[in-house]
Order: C-alpha cells, then sequence, then structure tokens
C-alpha cells in the first residue's frame, strides 16, 4: 500500500471514541490530584476564591512545614511497615498458593480454589468484629502484624487468581523437561516460575501495596497507640487539630499520596520491562 492509498484509507470512529473515552477518564484523574497539589501552594484566603486555578502567590513554606515535621515521617514510616510486611507476607503466600493450584493435582483442589474465591464477596468491614476478637486473642492488637496480617488474608483471593492465571500460562513443557533432569517442584517454582513472573508478581504487589497504604479500617480497629498510626489514621488527627487550614491539609495530603504514585511509576517501568523477557520465544 503506497502512500496515497493510505491517505485515501476510511477512518475509524472508533479510535476517536476511544481516545475521546480516555481523555476523559485522564481528566477525572488528574484534575483531583492537581487541585490537591496545587491547593498546598496557596494560602487559605486563595485557596477559597481560586480553589482550582494556578496560585498568585506559592506559599513554599506550607510543604516545607510538613516536610520538617517529625510527625510526617513518623506516620510514612509506619504506613511503610504495614505497607511492605503486607506485600512480602501476600507475595509468599499467594505465589505458592497459586502454583500448587497451576501445577499440582491433588484431591478436592478445585473446592479448594473455589473456597478461597469466595472471599473476594466479603469486604473486611463485614469481619471487623470476628477480626478484632481473632487479633486480641493472638495478642497482636497495636502491633503492625496486627493490622498486616488481616490484610493479608483479604489479599490473599485476588492475588491467587491472578497469579495462577499467569503460572498456568508457562509452557507446561519446562515443567516437564525440569522434572525429567531431576528438579522438584520447589526448585522449579524457585529458579524457573518466579523469575518469568515478575510481571505479575510487580502488579499484584503495587496492587496489594496500595491497598494496603490507603487502609483506613482495619487501622482504626486494630491500633490504639498513635504513634503506630499510619497515615489514614494520622491525616485524621492532623485534620482534627488543622480543621479549618485546607491548604495545610491538602498539602499533607499531597504529601502522603505522593510514594504511592512513585512505586507505581517504577512499578510499570518494571512491569514493562519484565515482559520482555521469557524463557520461550516463538
Amino acid at each position: 500500500m503506497n502512500s496515497a492509498e493510505t491517505a485515501r484509507a476510511p477512518f475509524d470512529p472508533a479510535v476517536l471514541f476511544k481516545a475521546a473515552f480516555l481523555g476523559i477518564v485522564a481528566i477525572f484523574v488528574l484534575v483531583p490530584l492537581l487541585a490537591t497539589l496545587l491547593g498546598g501552594f496557596k494560602s487559605l484566603g486563595e485557596l477559597r476564591v481560586n480553589p482550582f486555578g494556578l496560585p498568585q502567590h506559592w506559599e513554599w513554606q506550607n510543604y516545607a512545614d510538613i516536610l520538617f515535621s517529625g510527625r510526617y515521617w513518623q506516620l510514612l514510616r509506619n504506613s511503610l511497615i504495614i505497607s511492605t510486611l503486607t506485600v512480602t507476607l501476600t507475595l509468599i503466600v499467594a505465589s505458592m498458593a497459586a502454583f500448587t493450584f497451576a501445577h499440582v493435582r491433588f484431591f478436592g483442589s478445585s473446592m479448594l480454589l473455589s473456597y478461597l474465591t469466595l472471599g473476594l464477596l466479603f469486604p473486611a468491614a463485614t469481619a471487623v468484629l470476628p477480626l478484632f476478637i481473632k487479633v486480641r486473642d493472638l495478642g497482636l492488637l497495636d502491633t503492625y502484624f496486627g493490622v498486616a496480617l488481616p490484610q493479608v488474608a483479604f489479599s490473599l483471593a485476588m492475588s491467587v487468581l491472578l497469579l495462577r492465571r499467569f503460572f498456568k500460562d508457562i509452557p507446561y513443557e519446562l515443567l516437564e523437561a525440569a522434572l525429567v533432569d531431576g528438579c522438584s517442584y520447589i526448585k522449579f517454582f524457585r529458579y524457573v516460575t518466579l523469575p518469568l513472573s515478575r510481571p505479575i508478581l510487580a502488579t499484584v504487589g503495587t496492587i496489594t501495596f496500595v491497598n494496603s497504604w490507603n487502609a483506613y479500617l482495619l487501622p482504626l480497629v486494630m491500633l490504639n497507640t498513635d504513634a503506630l498510626y499510619p497515615w489514614p489514621l494520622g491525616i485524621m488527627v492532623y485534620q482534627g487539630e488543622y480543621s479549618s487550614e485546607w491548604h495545610l491539609i491538602l498539602a499533607f495530603i499531597t504529601l502522603t499520596i505522593l510514594p504511592t504514585i512513585i512505586l507505581f511509576l517504577l512499578a510499570q517501568k518494571h512491569i514493562v520491562a519484565g515482559l520482555t523477557a521469557g524463557a520461550v520465544k516463538g
């Protein structure tokens, strides 16, 4: 097809529709983020009369006061510890369970997988009271593990389903060849499956981290000590102290959601890099 034929090719309305739809979605996502970011650079009076425009006078001190306060870094540390524990335990348990469901045949595997899938039907709010009693009986109230372990439990169902689907797509010939060469299931999982599964591990880890980072209900129920609060509870306290100073609250929100945005960008790059790698190429 020459350039003239290409120029006369009929226009596809679906392309315009997709572009318009993605543009609308981008606007709905970016406008609140930009408004929050810019609101933190304004004075309270300017925020009331100009909530969405650029600041006339950039108040850098709003962000500086938060960054140089020990309270902000304490909340960030608590959130990072809880989220890291949640992601680590979720990836370890979910990857092993997903590998078992994908490659190991045993009696009741389908029933057990269906039972695990039922966990998607029950939000954490419906199990707050039993969870609180169980965590209390284990002596984990007011600890990081008291928050992380229930989050792991509620993350397993989706994580196992995503990982199992990816593990099943790995060519079965690799497993057969490894078993013939004397490789055990554990070694195959460690040295073959996990290296090939970087894209899905990064995806599951990112989703789990963001959900844990933004969790509010479980930390509220399980934590009583102010020094252990993650940022969602910390911002509740911060808002109580600065209830009328919304420019400071917006600056605080911006700084607390910034780590998840950075993590997503880094994970996105890792996912793209992982998708180009593979053991079998056609």
